[in-house]
């Protein structure tokens, strides 16, 4: 009997004006690959920065990437590449932000229960061991409210579910695929996979601060955040909520 081929594993990296990070980002991840044996390719989306990040991803060497045209936000950015993905036959994908808060090295450990078949959505959280950066206190408050909110809707809770670095195996990307919440996508995304019946697990991971860039959310915004997010959680809930029975098999 032949070998049953390595699981094929797509890293989409959005960013949007990441040129002080996004090089150490991608070469994080070369890294990761060569050290733990996964069959790990790297896409980068760029969501129309406006500053050196398309100059710093064309000087890389053999770095796969996505200009797009118009700025999506993250949301959209995000579907891009998990659309790639599941054309391209990937087996898995994992969101990785350009900013360069997420390890590269916690990567088998947000992979692994998806490679045990254990979950179909695995996201890294900070807060399970509440090791390395931990996030300001006034996005602490924002996300123990989310956490909350979509227990009350879906039953299940998630403690970190504002993180952006989670993974995906091949029945989930079937599923955003087709749509993906466009403007908060993190937090409204776990509604969606509930919905659908997902099996969601969390996996403690340490983060760090930002490397480069300036994040969109301050503690000004911050309640202006919560009260969109939660609108655009609640239109997710409604939006699907009678859909479940259209969850696809993996193609």
């Amino acid at each position: 009997m032949s070998p049953t081929p390595a699981p094929r594993i797509l890293i989409v990296i959005p960013c949007y004006n990441e040129e002080a990070s996004i090089v150490s980002v991608v070469n994080d991840v070369a890294q990761a690959r060569h050290q733990s044996g996964l069959a790990l390719d790297t896409l980068v989306v760029n969501d129309c920065s406006t500053d050196g990040t398309l100059v710093q991803l064309q000087t890389l060497p053999g770095c796969n990437y996505l200009n797009l045209p118009v700025n999506l936000g993250i949301g959209g950015a995000m579907q891009a590449g998990y659309r790639y993905a599941y054309r391209h036959g990937y087996d898995m994908a994992v969101q990785m932000d350009g900013d360069g808060q997420h390890p590269a090295g916690e990567l088998p450990k947000l992979l692994a229960p998806l490679l045990a078949d254990k979950a179909d959505v695995v996201i890294g959280s900070r807060f399970l061991e509440r090791t390395g950066f931990q996030s300001t206190a006034v996005r602490r408050i924002g996300i123990n409210y989310f956490r909350r909110l979509n227990r009350w809707l879906i039953g299940q809770t998630v403690h970190d579910s504002t993180s952006g670095f989670r993974a995906f195996n091949r029945r989930t990307l079937a599923i955003v695929d087709r749509y993906y919440p466009d403007e908060y996508p993190e937090p409204e995304a776990i509604v969606q996979f509930g919905l659908h019946q997902l099996r969601i697990q969390e996996v403690p991971v340490q983060m760090r601060e930002r490397q480069g860039g300036v994040s969109s959310i301050n503690t000004g915004r911050a309640f202006y955040y919560m009260l969109k997010v939660t609108l655009g959680i609640l239109f997710v809930y409604i939006r699907l909520r009678g859909r479940r029975t259209l969850t696809p098999l993996a193609g």
